[in-house]
């Protein structure tokens, strides 16, 4: 018996508030948020990773300039 096709349940934490904010943002876009979970895990399928860049602001050029100014300030380069 092939699994192909099959549907089975995940589940994921979230807060009430991150629940409540994404169903009313899918909701706007006529999605329910089973529509809206399945869409990104077949987009993530067919990218092989997310389908968005992931950004730590820290690493961020501007951050990184400003974290270099002020090491070149304090060491005295």
């Amino acid at each position: 018996m092939s699994n192909i096709g099959k549907k089975v349940t995940i589940s994921a934490e979230v807060t009430l508030t991150e629940k409540q904010r994404a169903m009313e943002l899918f909701d706007d876009l006529g999605l329910d948020l089973s529509t809206a979970i399945n869409i990104f895990i077949k987009k993530s399928i067919a990218e092989g990773g997310l389908p968005f860049e992931i950004e730590d602001p820290f690493y961020s050029k501007a951050n990184q300039e400003e974290l270099n100014r002020r090491f070149k300030k304090i060491t005295g380069d």
